[in-house]
Parts: structure tokens; C-alpha cells; sequence
């Protein structure tokens, strides 16, 4: 009998089971290679579908896949992915127990039975373990395991040579767990499990795609051979600059000198390092240059960008697009088109195997391009968020160099959980971090440190080139006074008197869209030839971009122009105002502003006003909003009493310094992101010891009078469950924006895998990010809409603004540290 593991829905032509097998195995050990972990990751490909060696799967799926089966079988009805799982459990966990197959057991065996939904807890915070107890099952489709098992050992491998296999894994894993790094044995097998469901995941996806779409294996792309050709282009690029007529301007020699020293830098051996580039300094371009001449000297397969807010995103790609004249292999991901569930492939029916719905699941979404750039949000949700689309992309950011653009927006509650994910990177994933930010944050001063290389910087002399770049005066204003809108619009239409342009920044889209209201009443009754403008992520990426190009063409024409946003403009915006105004927040991010200011130093010194709005409504929202606010007011009244503190420079490295310290001391209890309905943090879930007094360990011991019958205890499922960058973010919607009119509707039509992916790409910049209360309201006003079964959430037109994108105000915590 011909086993069945899927059937194309074009021709119904059957891939059998040890074809899908042995195949995923192949794409599996390709990606398990880069971590020297080929045989771990390859058994997990081989077996994660061994549950399919069944009569019952068979009749299964020649039902589902029939048009003349009604009514359809449900998914779930024959469990395929238990089998391999439990196959690891029995033979090396039971009986004669060896502790490193046992573990490796666990490993392998929690990806293969997760592989249609996200890992499970082997030890939950209610002393119960789902790992255990889909492992130990016996019925409810496993009425032919043993037949499994012996179809398995007679097509895929036989008994000897899957022996001889697991040992080589064995050997991998015991090199993985005694390599020299810092983080404890548990931490270790968390990132070990995760990367190895992450490879497995891919592989099975991109296997049965290609076959879906009868296509054989795609090529890679030749990495080195493309960064030559970008490093040669950007080397021209730099060789034009060199020769325009303002080159021997201080400043753009001060950049030319800095984009040297990344490119000597390049040579030295991976790490984590620190680009401090100023504000304004070139910082896009001179780590493009260190990225790829690193790339070239050690091998890395992509670079990525990670940034903090989507709008720097559009404006960075693009700018990278034309200097590397290629757009091809540059992919944007702002966020994701269909966010994951909590529903498991398992809970849905059978008759949507072959729709649309299953065809997004398996469109090409992978990280896999050589330059990608996209959010801290992203970042963090492939390492720690449910689902298995976001960690589908983990084992991708390794070979890799990463650039943290902004790296001072990491979000306080996800410092502990950044910093362990790029020491597993640096340590296991043969990565190369850096850090790139003019106003560096002191990631080595918390508890649980980033291991920076020691001679981190890269930039030399960095204090004579802050004080050479310096544009600005800070004026502050937030010490003696607070403003109303309808005082700062006052003030506002003062400062044109000094300033042709202005720039307003503020810490919430209602006082952001306030204020634009009376400066727009303001121009009709007076009849001025100013121009406002109004920017907030309620914005998609697409309309931002043009508010944007409006903008700068009036800057470049010195016409009259005020804009009035969050502070979504205030890093990676490439603007230049003759004045800002920046609402009281942490140093850093009016550090931040204060570069939107003078930027190319077309004067001697601009002034930057700092105020303090009465109008933000911050004391309900999150603590660290207002401690920010706190310790930035003391260290300018400290500048009040005594003008030489800080250097006398509130925007000095060691203001920086002394501000980021400061800071994560006095938010020390919340930077290893506490779940506060379960009374753990999640690095506890993660990682905590079973030797720790209050772990969930040692709770079931004492509960249970006998120890889990497990070598990894860990809540895996539960902290993924819990895990959210951004409070109360519920998911993306298209706009009906632009293009967003015309992708919505190509997504109420039928399409391929293929046109799915292009679909995917192309919507990312006519998307907005939505908070419950907005998706609630949204829904109650009509204003919401859904494609393909509700898995992909749109807005309908009368929702969605010219003025001002989604027309509903969003005050969220969370948000505000992001500017999401």
C-alpha cells in the first residue's frame, strides 16, 4: 500500500511518506549544519511525520482531499504528530535510561509533537505537563503506532542506522551543552529546543510548498558573490561623495572618517560591538559598509536591520535599494499579515487543507532574503512568541550579521530576554551583533548582562566627535512651567518668528492630533502660507512615506512648514528642521529629537525646547513611561543649578550614561518581563534551575512526593502564551490606502502558494498595527473587516482616514516606548 503524506490539489498527485520524510530530513540537516547541530535537527525532520504511516491517515486524507467525501473528516481526527515524539520517548527515556539521550529525547521529541502548533510545557506553573502527557498517549488516532514504527524502520531507515544516527545527534548535543558560554545548562536547552522546533518548522513548510506548487528545490542564493557586488557598488557610491562640492565640509569629512573605521573594523572577529555614531553622522550607510565587508571577511549569510519603529523601515530600505541598485533581495517585514492563534492546525476542519488558508500557512515567510530589515517587535516575537510563524525564522538570524538600529528602544520589560537572545546568537549562532544608536544604553550594567566584546566601539575619539557634531541647544522649559495645547500652539506660531520650520514632537497620538487641529484653525483664520502637517503610526507605512515627501520638499524649498507627530519621527528619519519642540520623556529620545534638528549643521546652532505637557495623560499607564519622565526632569534641574554637570552637556555620553544606570536600577524588578498573574518572570518559565527553592519543580516533588520523570522542567508554552511586546496588541489590518485597495482585493480572490507570498510582501506597507480597545470599537462601528475565513483582518474604507489613517486615539503604554 502507497502511503499518502499530501496530495496536490492541481493534478492529485500523492507524496508519499518516506518522500516528505527524507526530504524535510535534507532541508532540516542544510539549516542544523550552521549550529553544528545537523543530526539533532535532522531526526526531528525525519520523524515529525511518522504518525502518517497509518491506514487510518491514509483513508484520512483521500477523504479530505475528495470532492466527493461530504461531510469532510476534521483535522485531529488521526493524530500524525505524536508518533516520532513518541518514539524518542520510549526508546531512550524508559528504558535503559542514558541522561543524554534522554535529553536529546525531550528536544527532539517536544518539536516533533509542537509541529502543528507552539512547544509545550514540560513542567507548567500548575504542576502538570502537556509534553507528558501527549507523549504517554495511547489512543485518540494511536491505535497504529506500532504499525508506524515498523513501516518507518522498513522505508525510511532501518533500526541499526537510526541507532548510529542518534548517536551522532548524542555527540552534537553534548558539544552544544559544554561549549564555553554563560548561560546555565536550562538556558541553553530553551534556545536548543526553540532553534530545533524553528528549523522543523521551516523545512516541513518549505517542503510542501515546493511540492504544492511542483517545484524542485530552490537554489540558494550565492551570498558572498551578492555582498561583493553590493560592497563594490556602495565603494562607488562612497567614491561619488567624495568628489561633491561640499565634501571637505567639517562634517562630512567627520563622516567620511567614520565610514573608514567601520570598514576597518569589519575585520575583526564576530562579536557583540557598539557603533555610536552621532546623530546625523552617516550611520545607515557606514554600517551598511561594515556589514558587508564583514559578511565577505566571515562568511555571513544575510544582514539584518532591526529598528524600533516601521517608519524607519520604508526610509532605510529605500535608501539602501538605491544604493545597492537591487530590490530584489531587500525584504521590509513591518509586521505579520495573519497573525498566530492559540488554535492549533489540529482544531480546524479538514475541508480548508487546500484553501487559502492553508496556502498562507505555508507562502514563503521565512527571513531567508540576504538584507532584511524589520521591527524590534519582530525581533523579539520570533525568540519568544506563541504560534509557529514568528519562530519559524529563528535559525535564519544565525550566520548573520544584525544591526540594532536604535538599540536604546528595547522595551524595558524585554531587556533580561533580549540580551540572552543575542548571547545565544554571538555564542551558538555564529552571528555578529551590533549595536548601533548615538545615545547607547547600558546593557552591560543590568543583571543579566550582554556579553560586549571588550573593545566594543568602533568609533575612536567618540567624545571629541560628539562635541564636534554638536548642533543644538537644549532650552529647557519643562522645569518652570507646563503647557496646555492651546499654549503650545500659541507658542508654536511664536517660534516662526525664529524658525521657518518646526518640528513638534509628543508622547500620545491625542494630544499629537490636538495640537494639529488648533495649528490648522490657527492657519484658516489667519490665513498664513505655513503648512502642517500631522504624523502617528495610525498612519500605514505607505501614507506616512507621503506625509514625509511633503515635508522634506518644503524643508528643501525653506518654506514655511510645521509638523506635529509622535515620536515615531525622531529616530532614522532623515529631516532637518530649524527647530523642534520635544515633549518632556527619557534623555534618549529627546536626544533623538534634538537629530531632527540642524542635522546637516545648515547653521552654527539651532535651539531645541524642552516642555512639559499637562495634557498627557501618563500617571495610569506603564511605570517606566513616568520614571523616564522623573530622571530626566532631575538631571535638568541639576543642569540648572550647576551648568558644568554632565560635562556640561545634558545630551553628553556620560548624561548617557548616568541616565541609562539610573534608569535600570530604579526599574530593576521589571527587566526580566514579571507575569504578574502567575507570580514568575518569564525568564523563570524559561530557564529556571529545578534546584531553585521556589520552582515549579520542586512545587511538584513536594506535591506529588516523587520526581517528574523528566530531565527538562521548563514552561515553554505558558511563557510564549504570556509573552507580549506590546500590551494589549491584538494584530495588523490592511488599509484601504493606496495600494492597500487593490491587495485586499486580490485577497477576496483565489491565488496560488506564489501569489500568496508576493501578497504578503507587498501588503506590509499598508498596515497598521491595532490595540483591543481599537479592534473592539472598530468592530462595533462597522468599521472592520476580514479576508480568507477571518484570518486576515482589513479596514473598511469609511474607517480609514487621509487626515489621520485610523481615526480612533490610541494612548497605549506600551506604544508610547515604541512609538507603535
Amino acid at each position: 500500500m502507497e502511503s499518502i503524506a499530501h496530495i496536490r490539489e492541481s493534478d492529485g498527485k500523492v507524496q508519499t511518506v518516506e518522500a516528505h520524510l527524507l526530504e524535510v530530513k535534507d532541508l532540516a540537516e542544510r539549516s542544523g549544519k550552521k549550529l553544528n547541530l545537523k543530526h539533532v535537527a535532522g531526526l526531528a525532520g525525519m520523524l515529525h511525520d511518522m504518525g502518517k504511516y497509518t491506514n487510518q491517515f491514509r483513508n484520512y486524507i483521500i477523504a479530505a482531499t475528495s470532492d466527493s467525501s461530504d461531510p469532510k473528516p476534521k483535522r485531529g481526527e488521526v493524530d500524525h504528530s505524536t508518533a516520532g515524539g513518541k518514539l524518542l520517548y520510549e526508546w531512550f527515556h524508559t528504558t535503559n535510561i542514558n541522561k543524554l539521550k534522554g535529553i536529546l529525547a525531550e528536544v527532539v521529541g517536544n518539536a516533533i509533537i509542537s509541529h502543528h502548533s507552539y512547544l509545550k510545557d514540560y513542567l507548567s506553573p500548575e504542576l502538570t505537563s502537556e509534553y507528558l502527557k501527549r507523549i504517554r498517549k495511547k489512543d485518540q488516532g494511536l491505535e497504529e503506532y506500532e504499525l508506524s514504527k515498523e513501516t518507518f524502520f522498513g522505508k525510511v531507515m532501518c533500526e541499526q542506522e537510526f541507532h548510529e544516527y542518534v548517536d551522532q545527534a548524542a555527540i552534537e548535543l553534548q558539544a552544544f551543552l559544554t561549549a564555553p558560554s554563560s548561560g546555565s545548562i536550562e538556558m541553553k536547552l530553551m534556545f536548543l529546543t526553540k532553534v530545533i522546533f524553528s528549523i522543523l518548522i521551516d523545512a516541513d513548510r518549505t517542503n510542501t510548498r515546493l511540492f504544492e506548487e511542483n517545484k524542485e528545490y530552490e537554489l540558494t542564493i550565492d551570498s558572498k558573490k551578492l555582498f561583493q557586488t553590493y560592497y563594490d557598488r556602495l565603494t562607488a557610491k562612497i567614491n561619488v561623495f567624495k568628489k561633491a562640492k561640499d565634501a571637505s565640509s567639517p562634517i562630512n569629512i567627520l563622516r567620511s572618517e567614520m565610514s573608514e573605521q567601520c570598514d576597518q573594523f569589519a575585520m575583526k572577529p564576530p562579536g557583540i560591538y557598539t557603533l555610536s555614531i552621532p546623530t546625523g553622522g552617516g550611520k545607515t550607510l557606514a554600517s551598511l559598509r561594515y556589514a558587508l565587508n564583514h559578511a565577505l571577511e566571515y562568511d555571513k549569510k544575510r544582514i539584518i536591520y532591526i529598528v524600533p519603529f516601521t517608519t524607519i523601515i520604508e526610509q532605510n530600505a529605500e535608501e539602501i535599494r538605491k544604493v545597492l541598485e537591487d530590490s530584489e533581495h531587500i525584504l521590509e517585514h513591518h509586521s505579520n499579515v495573519i497573525e498566530d492563534t492559540d488554535h492549533t492546525d489540529e482544531d480546524q476542519d479538514e475541508d480548508e487543507v487546500n484553501t487559502a488558508q492553508q496556502k498562507l500557512k505555508l507562502a514563503k515567510d521565512n527571513w531567508d532574503a540576504p538584507i532584511i530589515f524589520t521591527t524590534m517587535v519582530q525581533f523579539l516575537n520570533v525568540f519568544y512568541a506563541k504560534g509557529s510563524r514568528n519562530i519559524r525564522r529563528l535559525h535564519n538570524l544565525c550566520e548573520s550579521v544584525i544591526i540594532f538600529d536604535e538599540v536604546q528602544k528595547v522595551p524595558t520589560p524585554c531587556l533580561a530576554l533580549f540580551n540572552h537572545a543575542l548571547n545565544f546568537l554571538k555564542d551558538y549562532g555564529r552571528s555578529t551583533l551590533v549595536l548601533c544608536t548615538a545615545t547607547q544604553p547600558a546593557l552591560d550594567y543590568v543583571e543579566q548582562k550582554l556579553e560586549i566584546h571588550k573593545d566594543a566601539e568602533m568609533i575612536k575619539h567618540i567624545d571629541d566627535v560628539n562635541a564636534a557634531f554638536k548642533r543644538v541647544n537644549i532650552i529647557d522649559k519643562a522645569t518652570d512651567e507646563r503647557f496646555t495645547t492651546d499654549k503650545l500652539a500659541e507658542f508654536v506660531h511664536e517660534l516662526q518668528n525664529e524658525a521657518r520650520s518646526v518640528l513638534v514632537i509628543l508622547n500620545t497620538k491625542s494630544v499629537v492630533k490636538k495640537l494639529y487641529q488648533q495649528l490648522i484653525e490657527r492657519e484658516a483664520v489667519s490665513q498664513s502660507k505655513e503648512f502642517v502637517y500631522h504624523l502617528s503610526t495610525s498612519m500605514c507605512a505607505a501614507h506616512r512615506q507621503v506625509i514625509l515627501d511633503k515635508v522634506k520638499g518644503h524643508l528643501s524649498k525653506q518654506e514655511k512648514v510645521i509638523c506635529v507627530s509622535t515620536q515615531l519621527i525622531e529616530a532614522g528619519v532623515d529631516v532637518s528642521f530649524e527647530c523642534v519642540v520635544r515633549s518632556l520623556a527619557g534623555l534618549d529620545s529627546i536626544a533623538q529629537a534634538a537629530g531632527r534638528c540642524n542635522r546637516h549643521r545648515e547653521d552654527d546652532i539651532r535651539n531645541v525646547y524642552i516642555i512639559d505637557h499637562e495634557e498627557e495623560h501618563l500617571s495610569t499607564h506603564l511605570k517606566e513611561i513616568k520614571k523616564s519622565k522623573e530622571i530626566t526632569r532631575t538631571m535638568l534641574k541639576m543642569m540648572k543649578r550647576d551648568p558644568s554637570a554632565y560635562g556640561g552637556d545634558i545630551l553628553s555620553r556620560q548624561a548617557m550614561e548616568i541616565y541609562f544606570q539610573q534608569y535600570y536600577l530604579e526599574l530593576k524588578t521589571e527587566l526580566n518581563y514579571p507575569v504578574r498573574t502567575l507570580q514568575k518572570n518569564m525568564t523563570d518559565l524559561l530557564f529556571e534551575s529545578k534546584q531553585d527553592a521556589d520552582s515549579c519543580y520542586q512545587s511538584y516533588c513536594n506535591e506529588n512526593k516523587e520526581k517528574l520523570p523528566l530531565f527538562i522542567a521548563n514552561s515553554y508554552g505558558t511563557a510564549a502564551k504570556h509573552f507580549q511586546v506590546i500590551e494589549q496588541l491584538t494584530g495588523s489590518a490592511i488599509v484601504p490606502y493606496g495600494e492597500g485597495k487593490d491587495i485586499i482585493a486580490e485577497l477576496n480572490g483565489s491565488g496560488s502558494i506564489e501569489d500568496w507570498s508576493r501578497l504578503l510582501r507587498r501588503a506590509q506597507h499598508y498596515m497598521v498595527n491595532l490595540y483591543r480597545y481599537e479592534r473592539d470599537e472598530l468592530d462595533r462601528n462597522g468599521g472592520l473587516d476580514s479576508c480568507l475565513d477571518g484570518k486576515v483582518l482589513v479596514l473598511k474604507e469609511g474607517a480609514y482616514s487621509e487626515q489621520f489613517g485610523v481615526d480612533i486615539e490610541n494612548d497605549s503604554p506600551m506604544g508610547l516606548l515604541l512609538g507603535i
